[in-house]
């Protein structure tokens, strides 16, 4: 019941309804209000998520301009281009076909010379190819007489596609002209089936190869004159930052897991970064083999030469991804390697630490190395730095007490009062799990010195197979240069003294 006392705080409207009974009328300003809200929200919701999304694209913009630069070549590709479509001289010059160099241009045209190269000319080999055996095939059929004819442009067209999607199969093919195979099997399609209807076979072949040729000039001419990008040189820098990469996850791992306790540990932000870069490594695989394929069709430029051995840069990626899942398993082992009592790690910390930072100086050295394609006095001396950690390693596992003397109290002076008597020092025996963790995080750190040492063997054979110049020599340069120089200086001294005089 409502109290009498109780005064209404707002009027509300009811509605008599036939059984005798009223009901409260909402106002329709509730209803309205909802709806604005939600709809403010909805509104406000793709307004934040259009700015997420150009706040990545500014983002991608700053940090990579390069692709910014690629985009406006395919524009200004695609204008030139048009312009056979546009101008009637032009258009009547290579027919109503010219359609098909706008569409080279968009298949054609990728982000990297290499790349670029590589579609151009498996684009214009397989259309050259196809388009004379179409015509080939089609005098044949021709000639055989009408009934005849259809039969032998299906059979052609059967074999040969069949036997061209089969290439497509084959490892080498596949690797380096999959895309002119499937140019092959398009446009003898083309060219066999529209030779049925139409008699001006050669005329539409002529037409459609001259345009696939002013598409591919196009494409080949910005791509290599307009801030080029080459996939040789992608593929170089992606393997010199994976080694410093590994090499900064190798140091990071060996401080996390061996650090004295109260030292100072790296900053946290920079040491996820550091012990994640060898998932770098791990995860490259695909885009090296690319870039190795697409590198091979790009022709000399800066320090690399025609027949650069971009093989040998497959077989060092291959070597530090070895190295790179040894350090993943010591990534395992860091939580384990935490719950394991100091006074155990004690006598193995000095030696994992001047191990893992001997092995990271030997990849940074490596990095270097490869960074500016000269041959380094002071790998040598680095491998026998890091050899000699892994000998001192070694005769410190082999030192390894196996019992340890740990103050424990004696239950028979347990009850006494503290203060009164020093609790009873007996030797205890160390569990065998924890002398595992240890054994296998240290035999880590000895494989992967090992593995690095496969790094080493692959990177002096790219030097070898590259031509990498000596530091040596350009250091004798210098200091035959500067003695010259000297004595040039002070024949203009005595010169100007005499004219003094």
């Amino acid at each position: 019941m409502v109290k009498e006392n109780e005064v209404p705080t707002s009027l509300e409207w009811r509605v008599n309804m036939p059984d005798g009974s009223s009901r409260i009328l909402a106002p329709e300003s509730r209803q309205t209000s909802k709806f604005i809200s939600r709809l403010q929200g909805l509104v406000m919701g793709i307004v934040l998520n259009i700015r997420g999304f150009l706040d990545k694209a500014w983002s991608l913009a700053v940090n990579e301009p390069k692709k910014v630069v690629h985009c406006f070549k395919v524009g200004l590709a695609l204008s030139l281009v048009s312009v056979f479509y546009y101008m009637r001289p032009l258009y009547d010059g290579v027919g109503g076909n010219a359609m098909w160099a706008v569409m080279t241009v968009v298949v054609v045209f990728e982000y990297t010379v290499g790349s670029t190269l590589s579609k151009c000319v498996n684009r214009a080999i397989g259309t050259c190819l196809a388009g004379s055996l179409g015509i080939g095939v089609h005098w044949v059929a021709s000639h055989a007489g009408d009934k005849f004819e259809p039969v032998i442009l299906q059979a052609s067209v059967f074999l040969l596609a069949a036997a061209a999607t089969f290439s497509r199969f084959i490892p080498t093919i596949k690797a380096r002209f999959d895309y002119g195979a499937m140019i092959f099997i398009l446009t003898f399609s083309l060219v066999s089936v529209s030779g049925y209807r139409v008699d001006k076979l050669v005329e539409l072949a002529h037409e459609r190869i001259s345009t696939i040729a002013i598409g591919t000039s196009i494409c080949v001419f910005i791509t290599m004159i307009l801030c080029p990008v080459w996939a040789g040189t992608e593929l170089h820098h992606l393997i010199s930052n994976n080694l410093e990469k590994l090499a900064d996850s190798l140091e990071g791992y060996a401080a996390e897991n061996f650090r004295v306790v109260g030292s100072k540990s790296v900053h946290e932000k920079d040491s996820s970064k550091r012990l994640q870069g060898y998932k770098c490594v791990l995860n490259s695989k695909v885009a090296e083999e690319t870039m190795a394929n697409f590198a091979r069709w790009e022709p000399a430029h800066g320090k690399f030469s025609f027949r650069h051995p971009w093989k040998q840069y497959l077989k060092i990626g291959a070597s530090m991804r070895s190295c790179a899942y040894c350090i993943e398993t010591l990534h395992g082992g860091i939580n384990s390697n935490n719950e394991t009592p100091e006074f155990l790690k004690k006598p193995l910390n000095d030696a994992c630490m001047r191990l893992g930072t001997s092995s990271s100086k030997v990849l940074k050295e490596l990095s270097s190395m490869i960074k500016t394609m000269k041959n380094s006095t002071k790998l040598d001396i680095l491998v026998d730095e890091m050899n000699s950690s892994v000998e001192g390693l070694q005769k410190a596992l082999k030192t390894f007490p196996i019992h340890q003397h740990i103050p424990t109290p004696d239950p028979a002076t347990a009850e006494v009062p503290s203060g009164t008597e020093e609790p009873s020092v007996t030797p205890t025996v160390l569990l065998l799990m924890e002398i595992v963790q240890m054994a296998t995080l240290t035999s880590l750190f000895v494989e992967i010195a090992s593995r690095i040492e496969g790094i080493v063997e692959e990177v002096k054979e790219l030097a070898t197979q590259a031509e990498f110049r000596d530091e040596s020599s350009k250091k004798s340069k210098q200091t035959q240069t500067n003695p010259n120089e000297k004595d040039g200086n002070e024949h203009e001294v005595t010169m100007k003294t005499l004219q003094k005089v």
